[in-house]
Formats: C-alpha cells, structure tokens, sequence
C-alpha cells in the first residue's frame, strides 16, 4: 500500500537519509576475464584497428558518430571522449592479449536523483559475444550500485536496434516504454527505447552474473552451460 499523506493522497516513500551520490570518476575496475579503465588517447590506435577487425561497419550504424576515415579521425573522435566529463568513458581491456577491446560510459549523470545511464557501448569483434562483454557490463553497474550508491542505471536506444534491445533485456534491464520522435541523428529520426534496472532489482541480478561468470558455467570449449536469463529465473524462484 502507498504511503498517505495529511489529506489522504498516496505518496512515495520517504528517504530521509538520501544524499546526493558521488560523480563517477577515473577508476580501474578488475574482472577475471578484462579490466574497464578510464578512457586514455593512448587507447586510441589500439580500438581503431580493433574495431577495424569488423567485416564492415555496421557497429556504427546506431552510433551518433560515423565510422572514422582514417585512423587520425579516429584519433579526434578520442580526443573528446577523453576530455568529456559527461559522458564519461571507460575501455574495456581484455586480460588475456592485455589489448583495448571496446568502450562504454555512463552518462546523464544526475547526482541529486541517483540516476546514471550506460550509453556509446562500442564492442569490437574481439570482445562480441564473449564473457569478457558481459563481465564489463557487470563490472561497471557493480560500481554504479555497490560502490556509488545509485538507485536506478538506464538504458536506451534506437528502437528499431533489435541487438541492444535484446542485450538490455539479457542483462537484466526492465523495458520501460517507446518515447516517440525523441531524437534527430544521422538525418533520420529515432524513437527511443527505454529500460532499466533499480536499486531493490540489484542484488538479485548481481548474484546472476557473479553465477553466470563463474568459470563452472562453462564448458572446456568456453560454451555456457545455462545462460543468464536461466541463471536469474532461477535464483528468483528459490
């Protein structure tokens, strides 16, 4: 039952210990299979060539960015992500070549409401589709919870980007709703996707991926034994 105020209105419950939560900052964040560290210029000639392993580059198709030209333009594109204090951007490193693999930051930072959004994930065709991706994903909301105290970690998208809608519902992200015409980029118009995870969901879904990622689900040829949505239906049901 919602809580009531003097007049008999139903209102949210109170939080009165609630303080403003920190800015995310420059920190390193270790996993078993890859490391997210902040962004550094010194990254910059590794993820292009990474990212250049792609058969073509539709991983920039939902991008705000177009593909880059040329190594130097990415070399630009580089420079401002690592001078941008909203969003603030991270490289995932894989543990076992030590190389960049891909990119992802946390944006819309609203420190008075606890609210923080992971955005411009750019994965290269190393770090696709392995643990290493889901373990960057975990490690990073791990720090927004766990370490920073925020209360609900976003997603959104293009509507019409089947591959992340499906990526924020297997990480556990709540859909949320369509806002219509929300964006104009790349001269089209975008409808936008909005998903979510809350503090309260946190624990339960933490407990998922530390079971997903546990060397145990997986086979000697690297395959999962259950998935994560597996992992989390279960432990919902116990």
């Amino acid at each position: 039952m919602p809580q009531l105020n003097q007049w008999g209105q139903p209102i949210g419950d109170p939080l009165p210990d609630w303080q403003p939560r920190p800015r995310p900052g420059n920190v390193t964040l270790e996993g078993r299979y890859c490391r997210v560290v902040p962004f550094s210029l010194q990254h910059a000639s590794a993820l292009y060539h990474a990212y250049q392993q792609a058969a073509d580059p539709r991983s920039w198709t939902w991008l705000f960015q177009q593909p880059p030209a040329s190594e130097a333009e990415y070399q630009t594109l580089a420079g401002q992500m690592a001078t941008s204090r909203d969003p603030v951007f991270y490289t995932v490193i894989a543990r076992d070549s030590g190389q960049p693999v891909g990119t992802l930051s946390l944006m819309r930072i609203d420190q008075q409401n606890g609210i923080v959004e992971v955005g411009h994930v750019h994965f290269s065709p190393a770090l696709q589709r392995t643990p290493m991706s889901t373990e960057a994903h975990w490690l990073l909301m791990r720090y927004v919870f766990d370490s920073l105290g925020y209360r609900r970690y976003e997603w959104k998208c293009d509507s019409l980007n089947q591959p992340s809608r499906n990526a924020a519902a297997r990480l556990g992200f709540q859909f949320e709703g369509l806002f219509r015409q929300a964006l104009v980029y790349k001269g089209r118009t975008r409808d936008t996707s909005w998903f979510s995870i809350i503090d309260r969901e946190w624990p339960g879904q933490n407990r998922a991926f530390m079971a997903w990622l546990h060397p145990d689900n997986f086979d000697g040829d690297g395959h999962q034994r259950q998935s994560l949505q597996q992992i989390a239906a279960a432990l919902a049901g116990q």
